[in-house]
C-alpha cells in the first residue's frame, strides 16, 4: 500500500470518529434536554429504559419480565417532548380500572407531575403543560373504542400491556401518529408488556419475529435491570404463580405459553373462497350485555362454517358487544346477508329464562328463517376437540377477512379463564352441527358472481 493511500485512509478514519463523535455528543445533549434536565420526569433511567428513550424508530416494545421498569419507562418517552408546543400523547390501557389503580400510569403521572407547571383536566383526564402539550390517559375497553379517535392526531401512542389489547386496536391507533409538515417532534408509538394474555401471538409475531425486517425494536428489560426495585420481595411474590406464568413474567420468555396446546396458529391455512357447494351454518354464542366503563363483557359471535368432502371452511365471525336489541338486529341483519338457505343454531341456555330466548328469537328475531336451539352439554375444552383434531389434521381453512388475526389471538390462547372465548365456542358449536346429518341437509348460500360473504 502506498504512503498516499494509507494517509488517505488514516485521515478518513479520523474524520469518521469525528463525524461518530459529534453524532454521539449531539444524541447525548438532546437526551439530557428531553430526559435528564425534563423538570416533569422526576426519576433517573436504568440503563434498559435510556436505551429505549434514545431510539429514533417510529416503534418500539420495551419489557418481557415483570420489574423490568417497563411503566416509567412508557411514561418517560410520552414526557420527552412537552416542551414542544401542540405536542400531543396518548397512553392506552385496556380498561379504566388498568388506568386508575393506586401506582398504575395515571396514578404515577399524577406523583410525577404534583407541584410541576403541568394542569390536570379530570374530565378529559389529560395534563396540559405551559407549552401547550397535552398527555392524555385513555382505554379501549371494547373494539368499537377505538373509533373515538378517528379524528385524532398524536405524536406519541403509547399502549401497556400490549397483549392485552386486539391487533386491530393497535394497529388502528397506530394510523393516528401524524406530525404538522416541517415539525421536527418524531412521531413514535412507544409500547410495554409481558408475555402472556390474549394477543400474545400476534405481539410476539410483530416485534420479536418481523421486527427485525419491518424496523420495530424490541428493548428486553428483566428484574436485574432496575436496581430501584426490591428484587428480593418480588422473587417471592412471583414463587406464588403457576410455573408457565412465572417463566414468562420472572424470564420475560415469550416461547412457553399458558395455554393447553389445544389449537395452533399454523394449522390453519388462509384461503380466497370456498365451494359454492358447500354445506353451510351459522351458530351463534349469545352474550347480550353492553360495555361499560372499567368492564370488558363477553361478546355475542356468530360464526359460519362450511364443509365440503370433509374440509371445513371457517367463512366468516360477526360479533358485537351491545345492548339487547342490538343484538337482535345484528343477527336478523346477518341472517339476511347470508341468505334463508343458511341454516342457524344458537346456543340455550339452562332453564327457563334460556327457553325463552329461543322462543323470542324463532316468533321475533328470526321468523322465516331456519332456525334451531342447541343445547348443549360438556365443558367447552371438551366441545372444542372434534375442531382441534380436524384444525391439526389440516381441515379447516380459514377465508380471508379482517376477523381472522383476532380470532386466531383467542383460539391459540384457549382455554384460559383471564380471555374471552365467545368465537371458539361459535365456531366449535358450528362444527358440530356441520357433522349432525340428521339435523343437516344441503344449505348452499346463494353467490352472485362469486362475490363473498362479508
Amino acid at each position: 500500500m502506498s504512503t498516499a493511500l494509507k494517509k488517505t485512509l488514516k485521515n478518513t478514519q479520523k474524520c469518521t470518529t469525528k463525524l461518530e463523535e459529534k453524532k454521539r455528543s449531539r444524541e447525548f445533549a438532546h437526551f439530557v434536554k428531553t430526559v435528564l434536565a425534563n423538570p416533569f420526569i422526576p426519576n433517573k433511567p436504568t440503563i434498559k429504559q435510556m436505551e429505549f428513550l434514545l431510539l429514533n424508530d417510529k416503534e418500539a416494545l420495551y419489557g418481557g419480565a415483570a420489574g423490568g421498569g417497563k411503566s416509567d419507562a412508557l411514561l418517560m418517552a410520552a414526557l420527552q417532548y412537552v416542551h414542544i408546543p401542540d405536542y400531543a400523547a396518548i397512553i392506552f390501557r385496556r380498561t379504566y380500572k388498568d388506568l386508575s389503580l393506586p401506582g398504575a400510569l395515571m396514578d404515577r403521572a399524577k406523583e410525577w407531575l404534583k407541584g410541576t407547571k403541568a394542569k390536570w383536566k379530570d374530565n378529559e383526564k389529560t395534563w396540559i403543560f405551559p407549552s401547550g402539550a397535552t398527555l392524555t390517559f385513555a382505554y379501549l375497553a371494547s373494539e368499537n373504542d377505538k373509533y373515538n379517535y378517528q379524528g385524532s392526531e398524536y405524536q406519541f401512542i403509547g399502549f401497556d400491556e400490549l397483549t392485552q389489547f386486539e391487533m386491530s386496536q393497535y394497529t388502528y391507533l397506530f394510523s393516528r401518529l401524524r406530525r404538522l409538515k416541517g415539525s421536527t417532534v418524531p412521531i413514535r408509538s412507544r409500547v410495554a408488556s409481558n408475555p402472556g394474555g390474549r394477543g400474545h401471538e400476534w405481539v410476539k409475531q410483530r416485534f420479536l419475529i418481523e421486527g427485525q425486517d419491518k424496523g420495530r425494536i424490541f428493548i428486553p428489560a428483566t428484574l436485574e435491570d432496575n436496581p430501584f426495585l426490591d428484587t428480593e420481595e418480588y422473587e417471592l411474590s412471583l414463587m406464588e404463580l403457576d410455573p408457565v406464568t412465572r417463566k414468562q413474567l420472572r424470564q420475560g420468555d415469550w416461547d412457553v405459553r399458558t395455554d393447553g396446546n389445544k389449537f395452533k396458529r399454523n394449522w390453519f391455512e388462509i384461503v380466497d373462497d370456498f365451494p359454492k357447494d358447500a354445506k353451510l351454518v351459522r351458530y351463534w354464542d349469545l352474550a347480550a350485555t353492553e360495555p361499560k366503563k372499567g368492564k370488558d363483557p363477553d361478546w355475542t359471535a356468530g360464526a359460519l362454517l362450511a364443509e365440503k368432502d370433509g374440509i371445513y371452511y371457517i367463512v366468516n365471525i360477526t360479533r358485537t358487544r351491545t345492548t339487547p336489541k342490538g343484538v337482535e338486529e345484528l343477527i336478523r341483519q346477518t341472517a339476511e346477508i347470508d341468505g334463508k338457505e343458511v341454516y342457524i343454531f344458537m346456543e340455550q341456555e339452562p332453564g327457563s329464562s334460556g327457553v325463552n330466548t329461543i322462543d323470542h328469537y324463532q316468533r321475533r328475531v328470526l321468523k322465516g328463517f331456519v332456525f334451531y336451539a342447541d343445547k348443549v352439554s360438556g365443558s367447552k375444552e371438551v366441545r372444542a376437540n372434534p375442531l382441534s383434531s380436524a384444525g391439526e389434521a389440516g381441515n379447516v381453512k380459514l377465508v380471508r377477512g379482517a376477523w381472522i388475526n383476532d380470532f386466531l389471538d383467542e383460539l391459540v390462547g384457549f382455554p384460559n379463564e383471564a380471555a374471552h372465548d365467545d368465537q371458539v365456542d361459535a365456531v366449535s358449536g358450528a362444527f358440530s352441527k356441520l357433522n349432525e346429518p340428521k339435523e343437516m341437509k344441503r344449505a348452499i348460500l346463494p353467490r352472485l358472481g362469486g362475490l363473498k360473504v362479508k
